[in-house]
């Protein structure tokens, strides 16, 4: 789905007889620039390290989103104690006694709503286990995306289709723009102001 309507066109300066296909273009090469299958509400799972003596970590996707009122946009939270690197050790004497009465490396099924979290940051607090050792592997199921596509996002998908169409390289009367040419310009497209309106949105890891 494009981050334009037929009626916002002349609203962000486009023709009002732009086809679909410049906009499903742009949209995807959006898409592409901000490394995520969709701005849209989209489910994603990520499994991390914690970093050591800590008992956060912060989710690559934002902005975290609730599906229904007072729900948490996190679906399902894993969490596990498995034995440290070098160097992560809080207190090696009682981290023995623990591995030795405890289930190392074994799965805990949080409740979502016991795990504090910052929407527009993505940083999860979790608490500590029944051993009180601190969790330092967790896998998260969460939902993220914009409930409803922000001006920013359509001013972007806005102008990539003007760059495009103003790309000396590109067949501005084609019926279609194919993806594979859009990305091939995006160096040209993806201009300073459109990365500043999606830098908000941009995956904090790659890949």
């Amino acid at each position: 789905m494009g981050y334009l309507l037929p009626t916002d066109y002349a609203n962000f300066g486009l023709p009002s007889d732009t086809t679909d296909d410049w906009i499903q273009a742009a949209s995807s090469l959006i898409e592409a620039y901000c490394h995520r299958a969709s701005l849209n509400p989209t489910q994603y799972e990520e499994r991390m390290r914690m970093t050591a003596h800590a008992q956060t970590v912060r989710l690559s996707y934002l902005p975290l989103l609730t599906v229904a009122p007072n729900a948490s946009p996190l679906i399902s939270v894993q969490a596990r104690y498995i034995r440290p690197r070098r160097g992560e050790l809080i207190d090696p004497a009682y981290e023995q006694i623990a591995w030795i009465f405890g289930l190392p490396g074994a799965w805990n099924n949080l409740n979502p709503v016991n795990i504090d979290y910052v929407a527009t940051t993505g940083e999860l607090t979790f608490p500590m286990n029944i051993l009180g050792l601190p969790y330092n592997q967790v896998d998260i199921v969460y939902t993220a995306g914009l409930a409803t596509i922000p001006v920013a996002v359509q001013c972007a998908c806005a102008q990539i289709v003007k760059n495009a169409q103003t790309t000396p390289g590109l067949n501005v009367k084609s019926n279609r723009i194919d993806t594979m040419a859009m990305q091939y310009f995006s160096n040209s497209l993806i201009d300073p102001q459109v990365a500043a309106w999606l830098q908000p949105y941009v995956s904090t890891r790659m890949g």
